[in-house]
């Protein structure tokens, strides 16, 4: 099966988001297609490597992949059963190491399968194939060779990774090494560019310039991260475009190239929604989360692994809620359940009047009729009530109010030394997080030694302050500084206000701490409404007619959004949801209107950060693909939760620890 522009692009008929895709083809367009032609076992063996194994268990289920024919997945760079009689479908990257292996396989008078279908993860080099052809015993045993071009781990129906995890240290370290560095930035360009060739689109590739280079700057190898990232993304493109059947020759769709210091505040605030608070404060594994259930015989609660994906309905619905909006809803969920059952009533009786969350779930978890839909419910439950206790305990609120309000400059250095110096209680990792905040929010500092004389009063530990001195090395260059960020310092009549962020016009805080918001909000807002500018966001590619002539015959077509206006405002917040909440902030209007929305979706907006993205970014691009009815995918080097975020700044002025030596 080929995938035509219609499949995929985004402007086919049948709208499918970024992950249904990248499932699609896996499925169908490789493991299904081994069906065909003179395939005559209808089981097959999967093989593939530590890369593409990865990437396969990010957009499939091992029950999806059963149900294409694999009774079995095997690693190439182990030892392997002969199974003579079997055929193979070899999913691998195009290596020397691989192709080698390959061909031991498969060649000679016994080889291991009967036939083998090979798909490579990128594009593959023209004497590897030559290496693979000169073996004549292999060649009558292949019954396909291709090159699939899917090399990205798709973390999320709209996000992926490029498994880049030491970018920070290779890209944006002290000790810079423009060899490490470019073999980086070489690897996540050509995984970038499988994107765009799995999905068949073809991009405007805008990129946040260097400073503007002048002989009195020295522009540094870490100025022109997102410039040798666009060339290299650009140069995979241009290939695709030329070698790939189906490939748009026109451009489909935007890609904006940022870097970390675009940002430096979003990958360490706290993050007041469900998902970032579980990965944030419940030391999760990856999306697995270890539940207590009662046990069935009574007795010691059992331990159950779950997975917290888009699988489960309630999850999905709550992901980006605000925890105090979560809770409430588990609650009413909990409450409507239990007003429906009868014997959940009688059982209730007793208990009294007014029922906490955590009652209803005892009562329902004693029901016989305790179902898989109320387990699930049961689990969000625990879940957000563990959440809730670790914010009491933690005094979390107060730690979040005085992050915000040193982004938004409504306090500072004197706030922050009364801080430390009441809550001396306050976790260590809590006042690193502070003192981060601060650092970002005034890099000056570090001149007349103010930040050094904070971490004495926090009592930070030597590994912290170097995380905190390290903020130094993100910081985004002077001329951009004044220029790109799209926030100017705020002044009051009485007082100058140091901010980081400016309030939205017209935007509502609906809960108290959503107030914060990722930079790359305003910057994809921009983006959408054509006024990001050209020379702080140069574009690859000139702009061709029918991109704007396509583009205004979409906006026409999708009824396009007004000029974005959002619901915070200046007011103090509170906890208490207003019941006709539908800001885009809040899960049910993003679940509400996804199924219509996304028949009539624009072209795709794609965002990519060097250095690590966070789950604030993610949020933001499922609010915005709402709000500006465009698929908002967000790419990055990894995905990192602030406690990775705060290792990998540390090791980067540390080269002889590895990530195994330094946790928070």
């Amino acid at each position: 099966m080929s995938m035509s522009d219609s499949d995929t692009s985004s402007q086919g008929s049948e709208y499918k988001n970024f992950r249904q895709i990248t499932r699609d083809r896996l499925l169908y367009e490789m493991l299904r297609s081994a069906k065909t032609g003179d395939s005559k076992s209808s089981w097959k063996v999967l093989i593939m490597d530590k890369v593409t194994v990865k990437i396969m268990s990010y957009a499939c289920k091992m029950a999806d992949i059963t149900e294409e024919g694999v009774s079995l997945v095997e690693d190439i760079h182990k030892r392997r059963q002969p199974l003579p009689t079997m055929d193979a479908i070899y999913f691998i990257q195009p290596t020397k190491e691989n192709i080698v292996i390959f061909l031991s396989d498969m060649s000679g008078r016994s080889p291991l399968y009967r036939k083998a279908f090979v798909f490579f993860s990128s594009p593959v080099a023209r004497e590897l194939v030559s290496h693979i052809k000169r073996d004549g015993s292999v060649l009558s045993r292949i019954g396909a060779l291709r090159e699939m071009n899917l090399e990205y781990f798709a973390i999320d129906s709209q996000g992926f990774v490029t498994d880049n995890e030491r970018a920070l240290e290779e890209l944006f370290g002290d000790e810079e090494s423009s060899r490490k560095g470019d073999a980086c930035l070489n690897l996540m360009a050509t995984r970038i560019a499988t994107v765009f060739a799995s999905l068949r689109e073809f991009p405007f590739v805008r990129y946040r310039a260097a400073k503007s280079l002048d002989p009195t700057t020295m522009t540094t190898f870490r100025d022109l991260i997102p410039t040798k990232l666009a060339a290299g993304v650009w140069n995979c493109l241009t290939k695709y475009k030329t070698n790939l059947p189906n490939f748009p020759q026109s451009e489909t769709c935007e890609l904006l190239i940022l870097d970390r210091s675009i940002d430096q505040i979003a990958p360490i605030i706290h993050e007041w929604t469900y998902d970032a608070m579980c990965h944030d404060l419940l030391n999760m594994e990856g999306n697995k989360y270890v539940h207590e259930v009662p046990s069935k015989t009574s007795g010691v609660p059992e331990k159950k692994e779950v997975l917290l994906e888009d699988h489960d309905p309630i999850w999905l619905e709550l992901r980006h809620a605000h925890i105090a909006d979560a809770s409430e809803r588990l609650h009413e969920k909990m409450t409507n359940f239990v007003s429906k059952n009868k014997a959940a009533q009688i059982h209730g009786s007793r208990v009294g009047s007014e029922l906490s969350t955590r009652d209803l779930q005892r009562m329902v978890q004693a029901l016989p009729q305790y179902s898989e839909q109320i387990e699930k419910l049961s689990l969000h439950v625990d879940i957000a009530g563990k959440i809730n206790k670790i914010i009491r305990e933690m005094g979390l609120k107060e730690v979040g109010q005085l992050e915000q309000d040193l982004v938004f400059g409504d306090a500072g250095t004197k706030d922050l030394i009364n801080f430390l110096r009441v809550n001396e209680d306050v976790s260590r990792e809590n006042k690193l997080r502070l003192l981060m905040i601060y650092a970002a929010v005034y890099p000056e500092k570090f001149e007349d030694d103010k930040i050094s004389k904070l971490m004495e009063l926090a009592r930070l530990p030597p590994d912290d302050m170097t995380a905190v001195y390290n903020m130094r090395l993100l910081e985004p260059s002077s001329d951009t500084k004044k220029s790109s960020l799209p926030f100017s310092l705020k002044f009051d009549v009485h007082k100058k206000k140091h901010a980081a962020r400016k309030d939205r016009p017209g935007e509502e805080v609906t809960w108290q701490l959503s107030r914060f918001y990722p930079i790359i909000e305003e910057l994809v807002e921009k983006l959408s409404k054509r006024e990001l500018p050209k020379d702080e966001y140069p574009c690859m590619n000139d702009p061709s007619p029918t991109f704007h002539g396509t583009s205004q015959a979409a906006s026409l077509r999708t009824g396009q959004a007004p000029a974005p206006h959002s619901m915070r405002s200046r007011r103090t917040a509170t906890w208490a949801r207003p019941r006709n909440s539908d800001d885009g902030y809040s899960s049910d209007s993003i679940l509400r209107h996804a199924s219509s929305d996304f028949k009539k979706m624009g072209q795709r907006i794609f965002v990519f950060i060097v250095g690590g993205a966070t789950r604030s970014e993610l949020r933001v691009c499922h609010k915005l693909s709402t709000k500006l009815k465009r698929e908002i995918v967000l790419g990055s080097s990894s995905l990192d939760d602030p406690p990775e975020f705060i290792t990998k700044l540390k090791l980067m002025t540390a080269n002889e620890l590895s990530l195994d030596d330094l946790q928070i």
